[in-house]
């Protein structure tokens, strides 16, 4: 399994300000070549003609803190999805159903009421099955993400959620509700960052992939036998489509901000005939080497846990060797890691 020595202190604990401010490692993936930048430089690597593809995925403040009804005892909820049944149905008669992860989760068993907001919202547990706990939710089911919910933060941001978080942790094109852990990559962009990409001729689209918490698991025997990860929701409006064809057709290049974004571009239905308002479903595509990419040139990327589909997919785009020495590199700089740390850029 790929992984790598990381010291604890460059682990980023909070976004660079300016978010634009923060660093660029640029690496050829044909030469191995590094250089370092600012990501305010990106547009120097970027031409008229080519294609820059964000995902718009807004995410939801899904972590609940509420009580036991019977004890009082705390509980907390990771709210994943909506909970579908056999007929795609994600509520019954007395409130929607969602899945969860719950903590303290061997006491979240199956009858188990529960109370956030001093009983504004109730809810009780329906099932629980593969450490995810299917709850039902009733009451002002429309607060509780809106008032009730706090920012899902990262396991490694180690401190409480602060205010600021809410903006944060999330893209400044963020507009799709659904997922449950940003695409970190995006959350260098500012809006005159994307002007100024605009006005070079560089065209500006985007996709929808709700990224999971799975996104965070390290890779087990299970994914490795099976070729498979977790299931994401995603869509790409024909716009994108289109714009990535005529991009394909002049030789541009189609530059991929996030693994996410490649996941939904490079998963199998993507080569399909197109509804007219695009595609759209979900996707368990694991890329890993080797992978022929199909329709990604170059690639936008945070800095990616050990062991982790992530850190898989990278290495599949600019080898393992690559991937490896500028990770090395960019600890020798003292680059900062994950969510909130700095970029690279594979050409």
């Amino acid at each position: 399994m790929l992984t790598y020595e990381l010291p604890k202190g460059l682990i980023a604990q909070r976004p660079c300000e300016p978010r634009d401010a923060a660093r660029l490692l640029v690496l050829d993936r044909s030469s191995g070549q590094i250089s370092h930048r600012s990501f305010q430089d990106l547009p120097q690597f970027l031409h008229s003609g080519d294609c820059l593809v964000l995902n718009d995925t807004q995410v939801l403040p899904a972590r609940l803190y509420g009580t036991r009804a019977d004890t009082g005892g705390k509980v907390a909820l990771l709210i994943l999805r909506q909970a579908q049944d056999e007929w795609g149905q994600a509520q019954d008669e007395r409130g929607c159903v969602y899945q969860c992860l719950g903590q303290p989760g061997k006491r979240l068993r199956p009858g188990v009421k529960l109370s956030f907001d001093h009983g504004s919202v109730r809810g009780e547990v329906l099932s629980s099955e593969a450490g995810e706990k299917r709850v039902r939710f009733e009451g002002a089911t429309d607060q509780i993400f809106s008032r009730l919910g706090e920012v899902p933060l990262p396991p490694y941001i180690r401190r409480p959620v602060e205010p600021r978080d809410a903006d944060w942790y999330q893209t400044v094109f963020a507009r799709e509700p659904g997922a449950v852990a940003a695409p970190t990559a995006g959350l260098h962009f500012t809006e005159p960052l994307l002007d100024r990409i605009r006005a070079a001729g560089v065209r500006v689209v985007f996709v929808t992939l709700h990224v999971g918490w799975g996104t965070f698991k390290p890779v087990g025997e299970k994914e490795l036998r099976e070729g498979r990860l977790h299931r994401e929701r995603f869509r790409i409006p024909a716009e994108t489509l289109e714009t990535i064809g005529a991009t394909k057709k002049n030789r541009g290049k189609v530059i991929a901000v996030g693994t996410t974004v490649v996941r939904a571009l490079e998963n199998k239905i993507a080569s399909a005939s197109p509804r007219n308002d695009g595609i759209e479903g979900t996707t368990d595509l694991f890329i890993r080497p080797p992978f022929e990419f199909r329709m990604v040139d170059a690639l936008i990327t945070n800095f990616h846990l050990p062991g982790t589909s992530l850190l898989l997919l990278v290495s599949a785009f600019a080898g393992e060797e690559g991937i490896l020495n500028a990770y090395e590199e960019a600890v020798r700089q003292k680059y900062r890691f994950y969510s909130y740390g700095d970029a690279m850029f594979i050409q």
